[in-house]
């Protein structure tokens, strides 16, 4: 068994994945026994005939698609689901998360409370536009007082977390978003960790400030509602042991 498997959601990133995949072998191959698992999301642009090539060089890649557009948070969890790893690492298919960041996400586990069993990249110096910037300032900011999360990053597509805790979350469109405020209200720990951020090589964004600020309100929403209907109840187990 793997310890590891990288999960990372793909559309439309035909000249982004394969730098990607090439520079998450260099980085773990010899560090960690790990898998890589490409998600494509029914692109349309190429990316899957890039996989196919990927495939052939790159013995710890496996590859799985979507027959129809489902979206990031499921491209997420059927990588999860077929992982081969009881521990994930995410990448976005961009690129503008940097590989080598996951060697320091197992650090900081490494030196962690069992309890926690979320690692949050957090892009301490963003590299996008001043507006895409602004409008996440914002959002962290009503996400933070709403939901309480101590999370300064959630968008943050590099994390580490454990396979079971995050198959355990209910699973909602856009979740991968608020996975940090869902495992805390699963009784487990969540931390956040400095990692670099780069600019997109090439291709354009899949969202846009408008889009994800009116989805965003509707799922701020939600989580809120189930956080307060929610509660952990701590359980022990009877054993009463054989007589002598």
């Amino acid at each position: 068994m793997t310890s590891l498997s990288i999960v990372i959601p793909v559309f439309n990133e035909l000249e982004n994945i394969g730098p990607l995949v090439h520079e998450t072998v260099s980085h773990l191959r010899g560090r960690v026994a790990f898998d890589i698992v490409c998600v494509d999301d029914h692109s349309d642009d190429g990316t899957r005939d890039v996989l196919t090539t990927l495939k052939a060089e790159v013995p710890e890649l496996r590859v799985l698609l979507h027959q129809q557009r489902s979206g990031q948070s499921a491209a997420i969890r059927t990588g999860v689901k077929h992982a081969l790893s009881p521990w994930i690492a995410t990448l976005d298919g961009d690129g503008q998360n940097d590989p080598a960041d996951i060697l320091k996400l197992l650090a900081a586990r490494a030196n962690a409370n069992p309890q926690v069993r979320l690692f949050a990249g957090w892009r301490v110096d963003r590299k996008d536009s001043a507006s895409k910037r602004w409008a996440s300032r914002w959002a962290n900011r009503i996400r933070q007082r709403l939901l309480r999360d101590d999370t300064p990053d959630t968008g943050c597509g590099i994390k580490l977390f454990e396979r079971a805790a995050f198959l355990d979350l209910p699973y909602f469109d856009h979740m991968h978003r608020y996975l940090p405020a869902l495992m805390q209200r699963a009784g487990w720990q969540t931390v956040s960790v400095p990692v670099s951020h780069r600019p997109r090589g090439t291709g354009q964004s899949k969202y846009t400030n408008l889009g994800r600020a009116l989805v965003g309100i509707r799922d701020l929403i939600g989580v809120s509602w189930l956080i307060q209907r929610s509660h952990v109840t701590p359980i022990s187990e009877l054993n009463l042991g054989r007589k002598p």
